[in-house]
């Protein structure tokens, strides 16, 4: 059974956040419309791009989705959007506060074309507030949200992680948001607007560790904690074949490692008897910790801090997803076929449930492969009246 299914969704959205939205909803088993320009939208060939001329990112993104062109800018455009609105129930995109694609599509607007319409509108920096129409990416948003800062080592300047999170979670958490939306109109009947943005999602998680709260009761802002964990002792390490992370929190597990390494008398040193002390000298148990990593293969010091019960794993290449057994046993790596490419592999769906289970049904739709199926089985519009709006490059 698919969850969403009966849901309709019209996702305007563009590049990583706002799409990985509408991507979640359509594992969920919505029905979700992907609305670009006639020309194509543009992160359809930003960035990395595969053999087919399109972005490794859309590949990813896209997934079951459907796809249809329209000219928003065009008033016949905006009067087809509009009856497409009528019969969906949530709307998404991410474009900047004041651009006039934005205009079209303020909730007041749309609410005065369907009541109960939610309309999800994922920015840089939200819907209100003085910088609201200012552009965001990921990158911009680590630096200013206050987390880019503890990236790195001392002697190094500030580091973006490679990996866009923030972009990610605020999709999570527009996501989030949107589920919570049909609840409410399920029970209420009523729609309403969502402000999702890059500076808040930044916010949040850079104070969801207690940043925030260890300089207002301290007075400390910290800075460039390399491998350390915020709060802990974290280490990355080298061993005879390869890197080792280990995550030694808690006194708990402090004791088990301290006894695994050979040295039970760290954990009665008062200088490391709990997580703020080893957080701070890192550099003495890093001096003993990287000639026990140094002796050993990265199996054997995962494995030896398994039977610890110590969290440990081994630093590894994106490559060794295809052969790691749990990834396998999860799902976490699926193949897909894609028309010119062939077959691929696209992440799994992170989370598991065991009545309602989301499912990759679909690859990213081709450039309006689904015009007549929307125009013609939703609106109702003949073959020659879509051959007129393509001709006019409506569509």
């Amino acid at each position: 059974m698919s969850v969403l299914k009966g849901i309709r969704i019209l996702d305007l959205s563009r590049f990583q956040a706002c799409p990985i939205c509408g991507m979640i909803l359509g594992d969920l088993g919505a029905e979700v419309i992907r609305v670009e320009e006639p020309e194509g939208a543009p992160d359809r060939t930003w960035g990395q791009c595969g053999p087919d001329g399109e972005t490794l990112l859309y590949k990813v993104v896209g997934r079951n989705k459907k796809c249809i062109t329209l000219s928003l800018g065009a008033p016949e455009g905006r009067k087809l959007f509009y009856e497409l609105v009528k019969l969906s129930d949530v709307v998404l995109h991410n474009y900047t506060q004041g651009s006039p694609q934005a205009d079209y599509l303020t909730y007041e607007k749309l609410r005065g074309v369907k009541e109960s319409i939610i309309v999800v509108a994922l920015s840089g920096y939200g819907q209100y507030g003085p910088d609201a129409q200012k552009p965001c990416f990921d990158g911009v948003a680590q630096a200013r949200g206050g987390s880019m800062v503890l990236n790195g080592f001392s002697d190094e300047p500030p580091i973006k992680t490679g990996i866009p999170y923030i972009d990610v979670s605020a999709g999570l958490f527009a996501t989030i948001a949107v589920l919570a939306a049909l609840y409410h109109r399920d029970k209420k009947g009523e729609g309403q607007a969502i402000d999702v943005s890059l500076f808040d999602t930044a916010t949040f998680i850079t104070q969801s560790v207690g940043t925030l709260l260890l300089y207002e009761l301290s007075g400390e802002v910290r800075k460039n904690i390399g491998n350390r964990g915020f709060h802990s002792y974290n280490t990355c390490q080298k061993a005879k074949d390869g890197w080792v992370v280990l995550s030694v929190a808690t006194n708990s597990i402090w004791r088990r490692f301290a006894k695994l390494i050979g040295r039970p008398d760290m954990a009665e040193d008062p200088r490391l008897s709990d997580d703020t002390k080893r957080f701070h000298n890192a550099y003495l148990i890093d001096e003993v910790v990287s000639s026990w990593v140094a002796a050993r293969t990265v199996e054997e010091v995962t494995s030896a801090c398994e039977k610890a019960r110590v969290p440990c794993g081994p630093l590894q290449t994106v490559d060794k997803l295809l052969t790691d057994v749990q990834v396998l046993a999860r799902e976490m790596v699926v193949p897909i076929d894609y028309p010119q490419i062939g077959r691929v592999h696209v992440p799994g769906i992170p989370f598991k449930l065991s009545r309602t289970p989301g499912k990759i049904r679909t690859p990213s739709p081709a450039l309006g492969e689904h015009n007549e199926e929307v125009y013609g089985g939703l609106l109702h519009l003949s073959g020659e009246e879509i051959l007129q709006l393509k001709a006019k490059k409506i569509i």
